[in-house]
């Protein structure tokens, strides 16, 4: 399947703010976007008023960026948001959240979204009992994610999950850490998700 292979940091500095894509390295002076806080390119510098459409379109693209999702895929998503009841924006959200890699994320047991998408390919996470490694798999209220028996074992979760206890955990995960499993209790709702997108931006481009 097609994957963003390019520098990350690319992303960040296109939308002149930090998605987090690179783990421990986005809280560091090293990070790409402290270190050139401009879009990318040799017009990177250069002022320009960004039109209704503009806006809307780097709102979408943010959106994708965090979660690490293509463009047929993401479009794919809205679709389903749109055919749900309630709010659309949220819904799309909520759908977004709800896969198996963010989840994995969101749980401390990887750095970043990206590392997640890793760690659910190589098969290192169990779905009610079930291997899964399809980072996209769409969890929902009542499922157990937990680590395999075998990666148990590996001193590489474990460290990451003490470096990641400081970090809050959403109110609708559940975690045993001593059992590396975690419950999701009910899907978020928009004020328990903590990134900064303007999700209607995304519902008015995909009206036009």
């Amino acid at each position: 399947m097609a994957r963003y292979t390019d520098a990350v940091c690319r992303q960040c500095r296109r939308e002149g703010q930090k998605l987090f894509l690179k783990g421990d390295r986005c809280y560091t002076g090293k990070c790409g976007v402290t270190r050139r806080a401009y879009a990318p390119g040799m017009h990177g510098q250069s002022r320009k008023k960004p039109s209704e459409y503009g806006i809307q379109l780097r709102e979408k693209q943010k959106a994708r960026r965090f979660y690490g999702v293509l463009e047929s895929q993401f479009e794919k998503y809205f679709e389903m948001a749109n055919k749900q009841k309630g709010v659309t924006g949220e819904n799309l959200l909520r759908i977004l959240e709800s896969r198996l890699d963010n989840v994995v994320y969101r749980l401390g047991f990887a750095m970043s979204r990206r590392e997640a998408r890793q760690m659910v390919t190589h098969r290192h996470f169990n779905v009610n009992g079930r291997c899964v490694n399809i980072p996209s798999y769409l969890l929902k209220a009542g499922d157990v994610v937990e680590l395999r028996p075998n990666a148990k074992q590996k001193d590489r979760f474990k460290s990451t999950l003490e470096s990641n206890a400081s970090r809050p955990m959403p109110r609708w995960l559940e975690i045993d850490r001593d059992a590396y499993a975690a419950k999701i209790v009910n899907l978020p709702s928009r004020d328990e998700i903590d990134l900064p997108i303007e999700e209607h931006l995304i519902v008015e481009l995909y009206s036009k």
